[in-house]
């Protein structure tokens, strides 16, 4: 087997454990909003968990998180410290709520120690740091295992789309086959969503999904609740 075709296999599976459910950084534990939607019966069923899924995913996730994940990317590969403190607080400032907040800054935490622990050194400075996010540590994983910067984005969206399905299962309720269908759906969305993110200029990075915004706000004290606020 050829050198070339060794570095494929291997950031391929790279991406694989980067975007699996199994990293242990504690995102099953949240909903992003979605639990109070269920409870507001603005979700119901599989057509209209589909809807939000799909509709996350070609809009706030595509024209924010996505060109925010790229240019994150290119300053960990240009050691570029002033663009990742930039990127990293427009991408906290782009979170509409305190619960959407605290959630990135916590998985971004909590994947700078597991870097840590896997020798990718420049994490650590990020354990503490008030603007670390999810995307900042994914993009540093990315970057220095040498995943292609569109498989790594498409991968961050796809674990995304994943964990809102098994919270979905647990929440309308749904069976598996339905989440199937719906991951099935992300599946057909999700290059676009990439591509599309990825042309944008810096000035038209930015979208607000108001019901995301009101749910994920409203769920940080919902009475009951299986998901952490």
């Amino acid at each position: 087997m050829s050198d070339t075709y060794r570095e494929i296999d291997a950031s391929l599976l790279r991406l694989m454990q980067l975007a699996s459910p199994a990293l242990p950084i504690g995102a099953y534990a949240y909903s992003q909003g979605m639990e109070y939607a269920v409870h507001a019966a603005w979700l119901r069923d599989e057509t209209s968990v589909e809807e939000w899924i799909v509709g996350l995913l070609r809009y706030p996730l595509s024209r924010v998180d996505v060109p925010v994940l790229a240019r994150l990317y290119l300053a960990w590969e240009t050691n570029d410290s002033e663009a990742l403190r930039r990127w990293s607080a427009r991408l906290r400032a782009c979170r509409e709520s305190k619960e959407l907040q605290d959630e990135d800054r916590h998985l971004g935490t909590a994947l700078a120690r597991l870097l840590r622990g896997l020798d990718v050194e420049e994490a650590a400075a990020w354990i503490d740091h008030p603007c670390a996010s999810f995307a900042t540590l994914f993009s540093l994983a990315a970057a220095r295992w040498r995943i292609p910067l569109e498989a790594a984005a498409q991968g961050y969206l796809w674990a995304w789309a994943e964990n809102q399905v098994a919270a979905a299962i647990k929440l309308v309720p749904l069976g598996q086959t339905a989440g199937q269908r719906i991951l099935s759906r992300a599946v057909a969305v999700i290059p676009a969503a990439v591509r599309d993110g990825l042309a944008l200029g810096d000035e038209d990075i930015g979208f607000v999904a108001q019901r995301l915004a009101v749910g994920s706000a409203l769920h940080e004290d919902q009475y009951s609740r299986l998901f952490r606020s």
